[in-house]
């Protein structure tokens, strides 16, 4: 049986692809621990420094697929077997679990991204869509609300009247509509090559500057201005004139090719009390 997500680490590039194309990539409770996994694999492996994260076959993710329906999960037990008490949640968490990768996620999206698709590509830090790529928030389809943390991530991207109008209505959002409202950060003929493009250019990059730089920008962009202004010293004062930054100026002065030591930080909770 083929891995229901598959990684592939190449220049300190990770590239995780949805891999249940006869499906359209729809989530069922083994693509669900399987996006989580691959999430806590790419976020603890210190060699990568960037992440790409697409689909096979002809859509990135078709959402939630409805024979987990049948199989339970709904009603009073949809938070039983461990999976509720706690946040994100198993639901929340193969959307969410990007966030917390310590370095940044680039989603490329084509063919549908539905429900739980869009979700997934939500909690991306970027987002590059193929120009025939449909979104929808389509939960409202089945009675339901987004619950795999778009309350945290939709936020990021669109207005709140957009949220909502969204949410309500569950249309479909083609990809040039899509950039206009912020859902996507722009639309490329080859998403994936574009994104694994842009990934080794970050890479290139000192990996301790983009890990505290996703940290940045994440956790000062809804606060007020004196703990963001504060918490960019402090994270500033973790990397100057220290290694990896010594070797950034460096060989911009000498003209060579940077040589990075791994990344400091293992995860973003060594940060939190800064």
């Amino acid at each position: 049986m083929p891995e229901l997500v598959t990684i592939h680490v190449e220049e300190h590039v990770a590239h995780v692809r949805l891999n249940r194309p006869e499906k359209m990539n729809a989530l069922s409770w083994g693509m669900f621990d399987a996006i989580i996994a691959a999430g806590h694999e790419v976020a603890k492996n210190k060699d990568v420094r960037a992440v790409v994260l697409s689909g096979e076959g002809r859509g990135f993710c078709a959402g939630l697929d409805l024979e987990n329906f049948a199989g339970g999960g709904t009603g009073g037990d949809f938070f039983g077997e461990g999976r509720g008490g706690f946040w994100p949640n198993y639901y929340q968490s193969p959307a969410y679990v990007w966030r917390s990768v310590p370095v940044p996620v680039i989603c490329a999206l084509h063919g549908v991204a539905y429900g739980g698709g869009l979700q997934i590509a939500m909690g991306a830090d970027i987002r590059l869509a193929s120009p025939d790529t449909k979104l929808s928030v389509m939960e409202i389809k089945w009675g339901l609300i987004p619950d795999m943390s778009a309350s945290q991530t939709l936020r990021d991207l669109v207005r709140l009247d957009v949220a909502k109008e969204l949410t309500f209505t569950g249309r479909v959002v083609e990809a040039e509509e899509a950039q206009a409202l912020g859902l996507v950060t722009r639309i490329e003929e080859d998403p994936v090559a574009a994104a694994l493009t842009m990934a080794g250019d970050i890479a290139s990059r000192s990996p301790d500057a983009i890990t505290l730089g996703k940290y940045l920008l994440d956790n000062s962009w809804h606060g007020d201005d004196v703990a963001g202004l504060r918490l960019e010293e402090k994270l500033q004062g973790q990397i100057i004139a220290k290694g990896n930054q010594m070797e950034a100026v460096m060989s911009a002065m000498e003209g060579r090719r940077a040589q990075y030591a791994p990344r400091t930080i293992n995860s973003f909770d060594e940060l939190k009390d800064i």
